[in-house]
């Protein structure tokens, strides 16, 4: 590590206050690796807290502080008592959902629920930075040949991989992924790499629907654009032509669109199962015709966060199972962060993941 003691920061302190600052560098407790920021995912939540949308997990539910949850980076010091875990110059992904490992959620194998958690970005200082602090229990060493840019994304990837273990596909099944947007992308080909047959992507933007095509989804379906090509206004049917005159097996939500949530309990058939994993609002209500979702011996899931998933996550991006090149749409420097976040939230420009570089 470097004799400077500052460093460039991005703090956040109220909705459409975005200030870049300088800050002390901060010193690595017992089990904590300081990191030093090389890429950084722009996450929707980041834009829902930066324009109000979502509070913070703060003590108060506001700022100041740094955003960033999804990064990468290299360890440049390590608490004392690390140990031989990492060493300076690892190149490292945190797991920013950082639990007390000792409590009884994650002693059952579920810290995501564990009431005794930090969160980097959301409760603690994250990535939006030249560096950051995380604990070395949640941190987990990238293979040499995955980018940083590629590595950012294992957070939202091993989110969208507990969705899917949760979906419980097998190959013959026709499963409907709702949501083109980055891990829409992203569970089309892990779909895929499980072996599933009939993925349909189904979405409302046909630029983000042909890169699913292009990344293994086998039918794409615009159920919002009436001039797309990919348009119908009856979705039930299109799967029914699809699947042997039967309803999908299983509906995944990369989306917290109400209507989407509706739609799939619509478009799934006899014994299927429907996963939601997009974060609603505080006050949407899902309605959901309970005889005939009986009747038809349904299950209803919901995803939240990523347990036990990060190994399995950085594997599929180290051997190419999921190409994070082809989401990527758009990078940025950390000094033109609010840009960034100004268009991942407007689609400008054809965006569909936003990645913030930090030299």
């Amino acid at each position: 590590m470097s004799s400077v003691e500052m460093m460039k920061t991005q703090v956040f302190y109220e909705p459409e206050k975005m200030l870049l600052e300088e800050k002390r560098i901060p010193i690595p407790n017992a089990e904590e690796l300081l990191i030093k920021v090389k890429s950084v995912g722009i996450c929707g939540s980041d834009v829902a807290y930066y324009y109000g949308k979502s509070s913070l997990e703060t003590s108060d539910g506001k700022g100041p502080l740094v955003l960033g949850h999804e990064f990468t980076g290299e360890v440049v010091a390590v608490g004392d008592q690390v140990g031989n875990r990492f060493s300076v110059g690892d190149r490292v992904v945190p797991n920013p959902v950082q639990a007390n490992p000792k409590s009884k959620w994650s002693m059952k194998g579920l810290p995501n629920l564990c009431n005794d958690k930090k969160v980097l970005g959301v409760s603690i200082d994250g990535g939006f930075a030249e560096y950051a602090i995380s604990d070395c229990n949640w941190t987990y060493k990238i293979p040499s040949h995955v980018t940083y840019d590629q590595g950012a994304l294992t957070e939202p990837l091993a989110c969208g991989l507990y969705a899917i273990n949760n979906l419980n596909t097998s190959p013959d099944h026709t499963v409907v992924v709702y949501g083109p947007g980055p891990i829409g992308l992203m569970m089309v080909q892990v779909l895929k790499s499980r072996g599933v047959e009939k993925v349909i992507l189904v979405g409302t933007r046909d630029y983000r629907l042909e890169r699913g095509a292009e990344l293994g989804a086998d039918h794409v379906i615009n159920i919002s654009d009436s001039t797309s090509n990919h348009y119908t206004d009856n979705l039930s049917q299109v799967i029914r032509e699809l699947n042997s005159d039967e309803l999908a097996d299983r509906a995944i939500l990369a989306t917290s669109a109400l209507n989407a949530i509706h739609s799939a309990l619509e478009i799934t058939g006899r014994h299927s199962t429907i996963v939601l994993f997009g974060l609603p609002g505080d006050n949407d209500i899902m309605n959901v015709p309970i005889l005939e979702t009986i009747l038809m011996d349904k299950s209803i899931r919901f995803s939240w966060l990523a347990p036990n998933t990060w190994e399995e996550a950085i594997q599929l991006i180290s051997r190419g199972a999921v190409n994070m090149d082809r989401i990527i749409s758009h990078t940025y420097h950390l000094d033109d962060l609010i840009d960034g976040i100004s268009k991942v939230q407007g689609r400008e420009d054809n965006c569909t993941k936003g990645i913030i570089q930090v030299p």
